[in-house]
């Protein structure tokens, strides 16, 4: 003859919650202790272990009044828990499309700054700035020249050096002029 097999802790866990939903009531742990083994199949010496995991998951709610532990499970809390891990997927697939669209979004932006950066010569912005740069750069470089022709004509009448030394002296191009 066979032995009979025993219920696996997820079978006992099962049909422990189906005490709560059958009878919408609240127990002591001693009537649970009761009802399970007649009702249920589950041993008395597990129902106490049982009971424990299923309040530390969150499926049975459990409250000290007095000296006394009551236990409760409604079936529409194990629904609505059913429904808010549903919308937490579904908001987590809904994520992760929404970041790989990000990501694909991102990567377009790269692509089209590139396509950007080849023609921003031709930017009329970027020309213009150039044009004020250069415009800068000539007035600055038309100052240094002055400058030079100042100290020239300043050394020419203080120390009576000719034009042509003093270019040779200091290194100053003989072509050195204004820039137009």
């Amino acid at each position: 003859m066979s032995k009979k097999k025993g219920l696996s802790f997820e079978e006992k866990r099962a049909r422990m919650m189906e005490i709560f939903f059958e009878t919408k009531d609240v127990f002591q742990l001693k009537d649970i202790e009761k009802i399970a083994p007649k009702e249920k199949g589950i041993t008395s010496m597990s129902v106490k272990e049982i009971l424990q995991s299923l309040v530390d998951d969150g499926m049975v709610d459990t409250d000290r009044i007095g000296t006394s532990n009551y236990f409760w499970a409604f079936p529409s809390k194990a629904l609505h828990a059913r429904k808010r891990k549903l919308e937490e997927l579904e908001s987590q697939a809904e994520r992760s499309a929404l970041m790989e669209e990000l990501a694909a979004l991102r990567q377009k932006k790269e692509q089209l700054k590139a396509e950007i950066d080849k023609y921003r010569e031709c930017d009329p912005d970027v020309v213009e700035e150039m044009r004020q740069t250069n415009k800068v750069a000539k007035e600055a470089a038309n100052r240094w020249t002055d400058n030079i022709f100042s100290i020239k004509s300043w050394a020419k009448r203080k120390f009576g050096f000719e034009e042509s030394r003093i270019d040779k002296g200091f290194g100053i191009p003989e072509d050195l002029d204004y820039i137009d």
